[in-house]
C-alpha cells in the first residue's frame, strides 16, 4: 500500500489480532476509513516467526517470572512493514514511519501528544505483552515509547485502541472543526455540560441560559462552567490552562470557598 494514499496510515504489531476487529470497524474510526482519510492495518506478530510453533515470546535471560516477546518475529514484522511502503520518486523523501512501543515506561500519552501523532502520515505500533519486549526492539527499533497511564494491563492493545482513536479523530476532516474544538482538553479545560430534550425531565430543567438564544451569553455559561468542571475535577489542567485574568480571579475565589457560579 502507497502510504500517502491517505492522510494517516497506523500498522498496529500484536499477537491477539482479533481484539482489534470490534474497535477498529465501528464508529467515527470507520468513517474516516470510509472517507480514505485514516488506514489502519493489524498484523498478527505470531505470522513472522521462523519456527513450526510460531513461538513469540521466550524466557527471560538470568530468570524470574514471565516471560518476554522475542526480537527477530517483531524485527520481520516492522521491516516488512516498512518494505511495504512506496520507493520515492526522484526528489522524494523516503517514508519514515513514528515506530512506537506500548510501554508503561514510555512517556505519558495526553491530548498534546496525540496531537503531535496527528500530524504523522505513518505510525506504526507494537504492542507488548507478557514481561515485556527484548530490549534490543527498545534500542535498535523504535522511536518512541507511549503509556496511557499508571497502571498494569494485560498487554499493549487496549493502549495502541486508545492512541489509534484518539489521533483519528484529529485528523482534518474526521470531524467537524467546531467537534473537536469544543471538546475536554482541546483548550486545556474539561468540556462544559450538554443537554439535550427534554427541557424538564423528573423536575430537573435545562439552565434558562441554555434557553435563551442569546449566543454571548450562552458562550460565557459554558467557558465558566467549563472552567468549574476542571476546578472540581481535574485542578492540576489549571496550571496550564490559558486564562484571562477575570477567569484567574474566579479560581481564586473558588479556593478561598466562594460559591461556585460567584
Amino acid at each position: 500500500m502507497d502510504v500517502r494514499e491517505t492522510r494517516v496510515r497506523i500498522d498496529i504489531l500484536t499477537v491477539f489480532p482479533q481484539m482489534f476487529s470490534g474497535p477498529l470497524t465501528e464508529s467515527i474510526i470507520k468513517r474516516a476509513a470510509d472517507k480514505g482519510l485514516v488506514r489502519i492495518n493489524v498484523h498478527d506478530i505470531r505470522a513472522y516467526a521462523t519456527d513450526r510453533h510460531h513461538t513469540t515470546d521466550d524466557y527471560p535471560y538470568g530468570g524470574g517470572p514471565g516471560m518476554v516477546m522475542k526480537p527477530e518475529p517483531i524485527f520481520a514484522a516492522a521491516e516488512a512493514i516498512l518494505a511495504s511502503g512506496r520507493t520515492p520518486s526522484a526528489g522524494e523523501e523516503p517514508a519514515s514511519p513514528a515506530i512506537i512501543l506500548m510501554s508503561p515506561s514510555g512517556r505519558l500519552f495526553n491530548q498534546q501528544v496525540a496531537h503531535e501523532l496527528a500530524m504523522e502520515s505513518w505510525l506504526i505500533l507494537i504492542c507488548g505483552h507478557y514481561e515485556g519486549v527484548d530490549e534490543r526492539v527498545r534500542q535498535h527499533l523504535v522511536t518512541d515509547e507511549l503509556s496511557i497511564g499508571d497502571y498494569v494491563l494485560t498487554g499493549g492493545e487496549l493502549p495502541a485502541m486508545v492512541i489509534a482513536d484518539a489521533v483519528v479523530r484529529l485528523i482534518p476532516g474526521v470531524l467537524a472543526p467546531e467537534s473537536a474544538a469544543e471538546e475536554s482538553f482541546a483548550r486545556g479545560l474539561l468540556e462544559y455540560p450538554q443537554y439535550t430534550r427534554p427541557q424538564e425531565f423528573r423536575g430537573w430543567s435545562v439552565p434558562d441560559t441554555l434557553l435563551s438564544g442569546h449566543h454571548a451569553e450562552v458562550a460565557k455559561w459554558r467557558r465558566l462552567q467549563s472552567l468549574r468542571q476542571t476546578f472540581d475535577r481535574r485542578p492540576d489542567l489549571l496550571d496550564s490552562a490559558p486564562l484571562t485574568k477575570d477567569e484567574h480571579q474566579f479560581v481564586e475565589k473558588w479556593r478561598a470557598g466562594a460559591g461556585p457560579t460567584e
